[in-house]
């Protein structure tokens, strides 16, 4: 027996060749149901019996147990299941470090011992009261100390004024830092 339509035709061609999958079988059933649908009521027979087994066969093709879904969704998402597999990238994602222990152990560690809050030299010159900016010169030079404003280690990003020398007192700074606060040859080239 030849297939009517032209769909029919080719999905036994398909069939033949192995190549339909299992989500244009299903679609191709569902398109089938609509015609014969279409057909019945075009025929004015709607509640044909024929037709309702027919569309019934198509159902029962059409779905998948009930059991079969549970046991996939359980499987997905079954707790903290599935952290090294199927739910790797969430895990890495959101909480790394989950798996794994990185470095040497620090037994007790007290973190006032690391306690070191930075300033960058681009702000050194904002510490400076108005009243003392007003009075410095290049043989007066003004006296900063960090540690009153909160900070322990002075950072290399940015440059002080040039023409302005500054007497800085602090209890760490960075090999940067001490470049910068160099020749004004050296604070120049940084500017630039």
């Amino acid at each position: 027996m030849k297939a009517a339509t032209r769909s029919e035709r080719r999905w036994e061609k398909k069939k033949k060749g192995g190549l339909a999958t299992q989500r244009e079988n299903q679609r191709w059933r569902v398109r089938k149901g609509e015609r014969l649908r279409k057909r019945a009521e075009e025929q004015g027979r709607g509640n044909d019996d024929e037709v309702q087994e027919e569309q019934e066969e198509e159902r029962a093709c059409f779905c998948r147990p009930w059991s079969n879904w549970q046991a996939q969704e359980t499987s997905w998402w079954s707790g903290n299941a599935g952290g090294m597999h199927h739910h790797k990238i969430l895990f890495d994602k959101y909480h790394p470090g989950y798996f794994s222990k990185v470095g040497m152990r620090y037994f007790h560690k007290l973190r006032n011992k690391f306690y070191c809050p930075i300033i960058n030299i681009d702000k050194l010159w904002s510490l400076i009261p108005q009243e003392v900016k007003d009075k410095a010169s290049p043989e007066n030079a003004p006296l900063i100390d960090v540690t009153q404003y909160g900070y322990f280690k002075v950072l290399g990003k940015g440059v002080l004024p040039a023409s302005q020398p500054i007497v800085l007192k602090t209890k760490l700074v960075s090999k940067v830092a001490e470049k910068r606060k160099g020749s004004r040859k050296e604070r120049r080239r940084w500017e630039n």
